[in-house]
């Protein structure tokens, strides 16, 4: 397992725990010092239970030595990173690394299974890059690739892996293709220790370039199924709909679906931006121009300005205001904060000039912005606040003391971004309630009376 970043380690650790031998490859020795002790560098539910019972078992190991590692293994899954570079593209700078470490131990057919996410066609590029790295064209023919996409969810990886909706397998190889088959076949079958007796899961075969692009075409539908709910949500406010209810009726379609139409401040994390960004620089390449990709992605970046402008409108001025940010990490499960709506929000506002504290129940810093104070808890964050700002959908949230809460802020204002509170019962606690694409709650019979 080369790399053991989110995907690499909760790979690593699930074929270990349905019965496979892995060696986790990772060059930097914090991690893996970390990982030995099993423990992951990151948080991930249920990750380091595995982590540990994999390496007591005998059957999960980890190492810098790459070369060692593939000699002695039947297959390589490639784990590394693809950022997005500026122009949109996937940064393929660790794959090429990978390439050119790989290269000098082969000497046999071996079999590389791709867990990264590429751009379409990098399947057939990687033997090709391993002989270029190896001088010799004909090395190209001991490299056997599979493209396996992983569709794992931060904060649920694990399940994920163990019982996912489908298994994607592209190779334009069949007899690697079943190889990797057979490797999956505890989860296909839903037959490894522990299983809960669920349904087989379906299987997707198809040629590396079909794999590749499912991919794709999975996250940038989820995204713009978010942005679509967004868009929605925006003609809520200007008629006085209320979304929730409009997303409920057209979730019960069943050729819509319930799931991903919850507008918010949009989607975050490593993924969906990044996927976007591929596949409108794909598009590009072409001469074709992605115009539903492009406005997907600036339906998102417009969810975060509607935080600060609401805001804005309430409090007129935001030089010298506090706002209190309860969430910091993209989404409930992590304490992932790449590409998250309440850090970018959060700068936003400070560039206005306003003071920003902030609880989040795992994340304990933002590093390189200290001027985010993270506080211990959600009330101390609240402690003086002009408005507060729910930006990551943490359950840990919904059951905060709103009395409290409101007795120790400075102003009343609560913007819901992520439509997850009862809008009656933190009015009813003394706050003004904003959410996105919500009605105004109604005002208490007391307070009419009044």
């Amino acid at each position: 397992m080369i790399g053991s970043g989110y995907v690499g380690t909760v790979v690593a650790a699930c074929l270990a725990h349905i019965g496979h031998k892995v060696v986790g490859v990772e060059s930097d020795s914090a991690k893996l010092a970390s990982l030995a002790r099993g423990k992951a560098p990151f948080f991930e539910q249920g990750l380091d239970e595995l982590l540990r019972a994999g390496t007591e078992a005998g059957r999960l190991s980890f190492t810098s030595d790459l070369g060692r590692a593939v000699e002695e293994s039947e297959l390589t899954f490639i784990c590394v990173g693809t950022p997005a570079r500026p122009d949109g593209k996937p940064d393929m700078s660790a794959m090429e690394a990978v390439a050119a470490a790989v290269a000098p131990h082969l000497k046999r057919p071996h079999i590389f299974v791709n867990k990264s996410t590429v751009p379409v066609g990098a399947g057939r590029w990687l033997s090709s890059a391993v002989a270029e790295a190896a001088g010799n064209h004909r090395v190209a023919q001991l490299v056997r690739v599979v493209s396996n996409p992983e569709f794992l969810r931060e904060g649920t990886a694990v399940s994920d892996f163990l019982h996912p909706d489908r298994v994607v397998l592209g190779a334009d190889d069949a007899a690697a293709l079943d190889e990797v088959v057979e490797l999956y076949q505890p989860v296909l079958q839903q037959s490894f220790p522990g299983s809960d007796g669920r349904a087989q899961v379906p299987l997707v075969r198809a040629d590396l370039m079909t794999a590749e692009m499912i991919k794709y075409a999975a996250n940038v539908f989820l995204a713009t199924k978010i942005s679509f709910a967004n868009e929605i949500a925006r003609f809520c406010e200007l008629v006085g709909a209320d979304v929730q209810t409009v997303a409920a009726g057209v979730g019960l379609d069943q050729r819509i679906g319930p799931r991903f139409l919850g507008a918010g401040l949009g989607w975050g994390g490593s993924c969906f931006t990044k996927d976007l960004s591929a596949m409108i620089a794909l598009a590009g390449e072409y001469g074709y121009q992605a115009r539903l990709l492009e406005a997907a992605m600036g339906i998102n970046a417009d969810q975060r300005q509607l935080a600060v402008e609401k805001l804005l409108r309430r409090l007129k001025n935001l030089r010298g205001a506090r706002v209190a940010l309860l969430g910091l990490s993209y989404k409930p499960g992590t304490d992932d904060l790449r590409d998250s709506p309440g850090v970018d929000i959060a700068g936003r506002l400070i560039e206005r000039g306003a003071f920003v504290t902030a609880y989040d129940p795992v994340v304990r810093e933002v590093p390189g912005e200290e001027r985010i104070r993270v506080m211990a808890d959600a009330y101390s964050a609240a402690a003086g606040a002009d408005a507060v700002v729910v930006a990551t959908e943490w359950p840990q949230f919904l059951d905060l003391d709103w009395r409290r809460l409101r007795a120790v802020t400075a102003g009343d204002l609560l913007f819901d971004g992520r439509n997850c509170l009862d809008p009656a019962v933190v009015q009813e606690a003394g706050f003004v309630y904003e959410g996105v694409g919500r009605r105004a709650p109604l005002r208490l019979a007391r307070d009419r009376a009044a």
